[in-house]
């Protein structure tokens, strides 16, 4: 199986939080677990959103989906390590584009990961796929 390659210019991000590895992230083996990173990525998604005041789903029941994820993990995280996530946005198309992450340790710099969450804008009053809201494209685009 070919290995995942991600690489993303650094001017794609806009956006850094920071959180901790918290003892519940860690797996069997002693380090941060894949799913805790997964669920770490989301949050940093949504305090992107947040900052930038877009909501996840708007009054005329449209917001954004989830399509796919992709990650490849640089090294190994441990708790209570402070991890850096860079946020951007990448790949715009008619219906939605890429989030990009950046995962890093604060303290050195060391990376962690790279993912890319691909998405679309969805209305989920009718159940489908709906054109990027041009509000949300001359924002970020």
């Amino acid at each position: 199986m070919a290995r995942i390659k991600l690489s993303f210019p650094d001017d794609v991000f806009c956006f850094e939080t920071r959180m901790p590895v918290r003892i519940t992230d860690i797996n069997g083996a002693n380090h941060l677990g894949n799913d805790a990173l997964i669920s770490m990525l989301s949050e940093a998604r949504a305090q992107f959103l947040v900052t930038y005041g877009v909501q996840e789903a708007d009054q005329n029941g449209v917001g954004i989906i989830v399509t796919d994820l992709a990650t490849m993990y640089q090294s190994e995280s441990f708790f209570p390590e402070m991890l850096r996530f860079e946020v951007g946005l990448m790949d715009f198309n008619k219906y939605g584009g890429d989030f990009v992450f950046r995962v890093s340790k604060a303290d050195s710099g060391q990376p962690v990961a790279l993912a890319k969450y691909g998405f679309v804008f969805f209305n989920y009053q009718r159940k489908e796929v709906t054109p990027m809201p041009e509000s949300f494209r001359s924002r970020f685009g």
